[in-house]
């Protein structure tokens, strides 16, 4: 990043005041489609109070131009939104689903129809999709088995790399590129009995050889954000797992870019019989793994507290 702009930043960062920074992590939704448990309210005046830094489920060209306008021109500082969106196999044309072509065999396909679908999703003013999801799962009563590409980690390692080629491009800046979340970190797709969103109780040996490298793959290929997933593993959220986000992703992957998840994942943290104790906000930067208030958790946590759930 050129110093010019690292100066701006630092200069918008000197005048936003906590409660600015915790919207510019915090994600609403619009009414275009519903994902997760709930749609937001009164999503434009949260954005016009500087309670979001990011929309999901808004697209078409008048639409997040409108959305714009209202982030940039009527607001104290005047910070674009970040426009994203479920794009999974397809935008505007639809391909098979991913277990479907994963099946192929083929990442040049792959590739293809993610660049074909950024090529569309960035037409219709969408700068970031929630794909590739990359659960690795063998069993077939998980409901969302269809949204990965199977059992196999190797696959789905190749998988990671051509979709986020596909979708990014070989510049992310460009206009036709959408940035790419690799999701659902981590062992999302071996909940116990098949249950979406239940705990994970697995060996360390199936979690590394198994569950983890199609993500350490779309982090190799440059994927510029990662979802953590929705349950626990021995009983530690992912939201909060410190081993996991902060020393494996961020430290030995080397991943400097953003996580975020969406209400659901941030359950544990609603209620104090869940054995979590907010204690007081720190002046420094958030640090994956600590901080409740995620990206796009914005029913979840609204307040600048972060967890004593992880060491």
């Amino acid at each position: 990043m050129a110093s010019g702009s690292e100066s701006r930043i630092d200069a918008l960062l000197a005048r936003m005041t906590l409660p600015e920074k915790l919207g510019q992590l915090t994600m609403v939704s619009a009414d275009f489609a519903v994902t997760g448990p709930t749609v937001s309210d009164n999503y434009v005046s949260e954005i016009l109070a500087g309670a979001a830094g990011s929309i999901l489920n808004l697209y078409g060209g008048e639409a997040t131009r409108g959305m714009q306008r209202l982030a940039v021109e009527q607001t104290r500082l005047g910070i674009p939104l970040l426009m994203t969106f479920d794009v999974v196999h397809g935008h505007r044309t639809i391909f098979p689903v991913p277990l479907g072509e994963a099946a192929a065999f083929d990442p040049d396909l792959w590739e293809r129809t993610a660049r074909a679908a950024a090529i569309e999703a960035s037409a219709d003013g969408l700068a970031l999709t929630f794909a590739p999801m990359l659960d690795v799962c063998r069993d077939p009563r998980w409901g969302r088995i269809v949204e990965g590409p199977g059992e196999d980690p190797w696959l789905a390692s190749r998988f990671a790399e051509a979709k986020v080629r596909g979708f990014q491009g070989p510049d992310l800046t460009a206009e036709d590129s959408v940035a790419a979340q690799a999701k659902h970190f981590a062992a999302y797709g071996a909940p116990l009995a098949g249950r979406d969103y239940a705990q994970v109780d697995i060996s360390e040996r199936m979690l590394h050889e198994t569950y983890l490298p199609p993500f350490a793959a779309a982090v190799a290929a440059g994927v510029p954000a990662i979802m953590p997933s929705f349950n626990d593993i021995a009983g530690v959220p992912m939201t909060a797992n410190r081993p996991l986000l902060t020393e494996l992703v961020r430290e030995r992957w080397g991943f400097g870019w953003a996580c975020s998840t969406i209400p659901t994942a941030a359950a544990p943290f609603r209620c104090p019989r869940a054995g979590v104790r907010p204690i007081a906000a720190s002046p420094g930067k958030p640090r994956a793994g600590r901080w409740c208030c995620s990206p796009t958790a914005t029913t979840s946590c609204r307040s600048p507290t972060r967890c004593a759930a992880s060491p």
